[in-house]
C-alpha cells in the first residue's frame, strides 16, 4: 500500500523515503497488563479497509515484573537502533489480529499509557508485518506462554520505527473531551477505538479520525 506522509514535519520526510531495517530480536520492554487473555478470534477476518492508521500503547514509567522493567516510551523507541524496535509482549488475541492486519508503511500513533496523564506522544511507522514473537517462547520472559507452541505460535509482533514526537503531548482527557461531544453532536472521535475498546493495547483508527486527531497538536488545548 502507498501511504502518503503529511502526518511528518518537512524535516521528517526524508526518514519515510529511505528504507528501513527491521529490528530482528530487539525487545520492546512494554506490557500490555491491562488486556491479557480474551476470547480467540479468527485472524482471518479482514480489518475494514478504512482501518490503515492505528494507535499502539506502551507504558513510558518504569514497573518492574518479575524483575524486568517494563517501561518503553517514545523515547526509548526514539533511542533504539535505526530508531526501530519489535512490538512484542501483545496477550489478547483481538490487539493481536490487529498486528496481523497491519501492512507496512502504515502509521499509528504512539501512546503513553499507565503513567501519571497518559495521552498521544508521537508517530511511528509500521515497518515489518507481523511476525512470530518469540517472548512467548522464553520462560524467563513475563510474557512467556506455556500453552503457546513453536509448530503453532499464538503470538505475533510487527516491528516499528519513530517518526516523530507529535508538536504537543495530546492528553487523554482533551481526546475524551472531543469523544464527547462527537458522541453528542456527531464528529469523527464519536466511537473512537480508544474509548469503545479502551482496554486494548493495539487499536484501530479510521484515516478520519488519524487525521483530526493529529490536527489537534497545532491548536490550544481543549
Amino acid at each position: 500500500m502507498t501511504e502518503d506522509h503529511h502526518w511528518l514535519n518537512d524535516t521528517d520526510k526524508g526518514a519515510a523515503e529511505g528504507e528501513t531495517s527491521s529490528s530482528g530480536g530487539r525487545r520492546r520492554k512494554a506490557a500490555a497488563a491491562a488486556e491479557t487473555g480474551g476470547k480467540e478470534e479468527s485472524s482471518e477476518s479482514p480489518a475494514s479497509p478504512q482501518h490503515c492508521r492505528w494507535l499502539m500503547k506502551s507504558e513510558p514509567e518504569s514497573r518492574f515484573e518479575n524483575g524486568l522493567d517494563l517501561k518503553f516510551g517514545i523515547e526509548d523507541l526514539k533511542a533504539a537502533p535505526d530508531q526501530t524496535s519489535c512490538w512484542d509482549g501483545v496477550r489478547n488475541y483481538q490487539a493481536r489480529n490487529f498486528m496481523r492486519q497491519m501492512k507496512e508503511g502504515q502509521v499509528a500513533f504512539f501512546y503513553h499509557s499507565n503513567c501519571k496523564e497518559p495521552g498521544i506522544a508521537g508517530i511511528m511507522e509500521i515497518v515489518k508485518e507481523a511476525y512470530v514473537d518469540h517472548t512467548q517462547f522464553d520462560k524467563k520472559d513475563v510474557h512467556y506462554d506455556a500453552t503457546s507452541k513453536p509448530d503453532n505460535p499464538k503470538w505475533s509482533m510487527v516491528d516499528v520505527q519513530y517518526q516523530r514526537m507529535t508538536k504537543r503531548y495530546l492528553p487523554l482527557s482533551e481526546l475524551k473531551n472531543y469523544h464527547l461531544q462527537h458522541r453528542a453532536k456527531g464528529g469523527p472521535l464519536k466511537d473512537m477505538a480508544l474509548f469503545t475498546r479502551a482496554r486494548l493495547s493495539v487499536q484501530p483508527l479510521t484515516t478520519e479520525e488519524f487525521d483530526f486527531v493529529l490536527s489537534l497538536e497545532d491548536k490550544e488545548p481543549l
